[in-house]
């Protein structure tokens, strides 16, 4: 997704995503992480005038601010407020059997680490939400105060590759018992007292891992990346590029995985396409994007 301030127009990755994609009118794209719309209003111009994209997005405000931004492509721009993990459903629902090219953007968007409400930054002090879809019922304040410590060690290492897992866990458990820790600013003070000043990262907030575990838990985003790439294959027409762009680690290593295992997939990019010093001057929330590009094989080719 977009990030940084000013980057609602810059998405991330956007020329490379755009080579490998190679939209052309009459084609149909799905666009599987909608956020504010960058990407998909760069694949409609490039596939103008008859290109058409089926955009993904399960944040209600983004998805409002996206449509404002796409509605000059009128009937070009089909939305629908799934998560991806959904797609057939989704494509079903509209009578689409197949496509020909998807992106899939991991990132969190500029909109909710910045103006979002729902404490997915440690440097606003917000309610302890975390949901990408409101209409989900597990909050990270719900994950904090009802999870075992084990349990919360366990989102923060798997998830977080946090390294203090067990000592954070074990502060938030005696701080709860005495009261709740409802936002994100009680959150990250509690983490920051947890962890020995001797072991804090140097180049990132002593929280983010934390916070990366919790929201990847409460949206259930490792398992929904999983299952998506399987899944979109099926709906590639031959020759057809499937393009996704992760932000860690975690979610790099589950694509890499699944690209290679996938029988219909053919890789493109063998290491990770990453951001250039010109885009990393411009925006620096893109510094740990990496794209992967598979595409479809022909049946000839089978």
């Amino acid at each position: 997704m977009s990030s940084g301030a000013g980057a609602i127009h810059t998405p991330v990755l956007l020329t490379e995503v755009l080579d490998y994609l190679q939209p052309c009118s009459g084609g149909i794209y799905v666009d599987g992480t909608l956020g504010l719309g960058g990407h998909s209003e760069a694949i409609l111009q490039a596939s103008g005038p008859n290109g058409r994209v089926i955009g993904f997005e399960w944040d209600d405000n983004a998805l409002s601010l996206a449509l404002q931004r796409l509605e000059v492509f009128g009937d070009r721009l089909v939305t629908i407020r799934r998560n991806f993990a959904e797609l057939a459903t989704g494509l079903r629902e509209r009578g689409i059997e197949a496509v020909d090219g998807m992106l899939i953007d991991i990132g969190l968007s500029s909109l909710q680490l910045d103006s979002g409400g729902r404490g997915f930054s440690f440097l606003k002090d917000e309610p302890l939400d975390m949901r990408m879809d409101t209409r989900r019922r597990t909050t990270a304040a719900r994950l904090i105060a009802g999870c075992s410590e084990q349990e919360l060690a366990d989102i923060f290492y798997y998830y977080g590759e946090e390294k203090q897992a067990r000592r954070i866990a074990s502060e938030i458990v005696n701080v709860r018992k005495a009261a709740r820790i409802e936002t994100s600013k009680q959150l990250a003070e509690v983490v920051r007292r947890a962890i020995p000043r001797r072991f804090h990262p140097k180049k990132i907030h002593v929280a983010t891992r934390v916070f990366q575990g919790l929201r990847i838990a409460v949206n259930t985003e490792l398992e929904n990346l999983a299952a998506i790439i399987d899944e979109a294959a099926t709906f590639l027409r031959p020759k057809a590029r499937l393009c996704v762009i992760s932000f860690h680690s975690l979610e790099d290593r589950i694509v890499k995985k699944k690209f290679n295992e996938n029988k219909l997939l053919k890789v493109i990019t063998r290491r990770p396409v990453t951001t250039s010093e010109n885009e990393l001057e411009n925006n620096p929330r893109a510094r740990s994007a990496k794209l992967r590009v598979a595409e479809r094989s022909d049946e000839k080719e089978r």
